[in-house]
């Protein structure tokens, strides 16, 4: 009897600890996006009384719609009498929306820039990962973290679960063995956490841009349009507004 119920036991907790290991290919992420106003915006004498008036956060909700092979990352629910979600350019283009094809590494953007309305495709944004042996937990996943550097001298942290299988994170941040789940850009005082996973299937309108005239570009002439356009305030908000718009 002995020997019959340690196999038992054995082959009980063997299941058990399989049974957590739920790997997810298809589904729907929510994500809320906090920028930090008072930090992002350069103290002077004009902002100053701005600041005095202002939250120190602005915060946004994204929907990232995805299966085994793609993904589309767009606006979601709204925050009530958010007024100051638009200031100063810290949310530009919050109803952007963007196409990932994993298989083809192809990334096609609906993107606003100032008064025209752009599609931006080209190969995804290539980001040098570092993975360490750190670990949080995101809403309800183990994610570990890694560092993330593109441009040359743009850094971010992620952390990513590979319980969900597909390569993919909120807006251009992708690269990694598993969704990305928690993201931080500190340079620019921004942050994108998770707050739920739903596990649902998306329909074949959750994972399509919406048609409509816009002018067809790549990202290079898209950096070079932004470029030739940004020459308002100083060199630190010439480079937060370029790489706001260009992200």
């Amino acid at each position: 009897m002995n020997k019959v119920y340690l196999l038992s036991l054995v082959f009980f907790s063997f299941v058990q600890v399989h049974a957590q290991a739920v790997f997810i290919s298809k589904g729907k992420i929510e994500y809320e996006k906090k920028v930090n106003m008072h930090k992002f915006i350069e103290d002077n004498s004009w902002t100053r009384e701005f600041k005095d008036r202002m939250p120190v956060y602005s915060v946004t909700y994204f929907d990232l719609y995805f299966d085994s092979s793609q993904s589309l990352f767009k606006a979601g629910r709204e925050v009530p009498d958010n007024k100051w979600q638009n200031f100063w350019g810290a949310d530009a283009g919050a109803d952007n929306q963007l196409y990932m094809s994993f298989n083809e590494g192809i990334s096609t953007e609906l993107k606003q820039v100032y008064e025209k309305k752009f599609i931006v495709q080209d190969t995804a944004i290539n980001l040098e990962w570092r993975i360490t042996d750190e670990v949080r937990n995101i809403a309800g996943f183990d994610c570990r973290k890694a560092v993330g550097r593109m441009f040359d001298t743009l850094y971010v942290i992620a952390f990513f679960t590979d319980q969900i299988t597909a390569p993919l994170g909120p807006g251009p941040y992708q690269g990694l063995p598993g969704a990305i789940l928690g993201l931080a850009f500190p340079r620019y005082y921004t942050t994108w956490f998770a707050t739920k996973v739903e596990l649902v299937s998306p329909v074949p309108n959750d994972l399509k841009l919406p048609q409509g005239k816009a002018s067809k570009i790549n990202r290079k002439e898209l950096m070079a349009l932004v470029k030739g356009t940004n020459d308002w305030g100083s060199e630190e908000e010439k480079q937060k507004n370029f790489w706001n718009i260009v992200l």
